[in-house]
């Protein structure tokens, strides 16, 4: 665990909502010089705080109109059982996200499609022929408010 002051938790919002921005900038930002804001984020990176960098890709632009949240129990469980669904589950382009959850659902699934019945064509043809699917909920995203995390 990394011990952060304001100046490193206003770094973090800064590239939380901007990865791409230059040490230069975020030092103008923060009141730092480019050399301290630079040592500051590699501190970070070195300390773990920051897992990568990835792009904000716009769904809808690409031809995914569609969002649906699903919530996933399996019939029968057991470390085997976990592991052939979630290895399967990965393989499917159109899951965008593979939670293991506690709760009411073993999974949770992100999935994107171009629209409702090429999501109906997803989950028939591929998520329902996974191992283990028992009961299956959908939740349809109608809009996304997207925050940086708690820091």
């Amino acid at each position: 665990m990394i011990d952060l002051d304001e100046t490193d938790r206003a770094l973090i919002r800064a590239l939380a909502l901007d990865a791409t921005q230059s040490a230069g900038a975020l030092g103008r930002q923060l009141g730092l010089s480019q050399p301290a804001a630079w040592r500051r984020i590699k501190r970070l990176r070195e300390a773990g705080v920051f897992r990568g960098a990835r792009l904000d890709l716009d769904r809808e632009a690409l031809g995914f109109g569609v969002t649906v949240f699903l919530g996933i129990r399996l019939a029968t469980k057991g470390a085997v059982n976990l592991e052939d669904f979630e290895r399967a589950v990965t393989a499917i382009p159109e899951v965008q996200t593979v939670e293991h959850v506690l709760g009411v659902y073993d999974y949770r699934l992100r999935v994107v499609a171009r629209d409702i019945s090429d999501f109906e064509r997803v989950l028939r043809r591929r998520i329902m022929m996974l191992p283990g699917v028992g009961n299956v909920d959908a939740n349809v995203l109608l809009s996304e408010e997207r925050r940086p995390g708690p820091v």
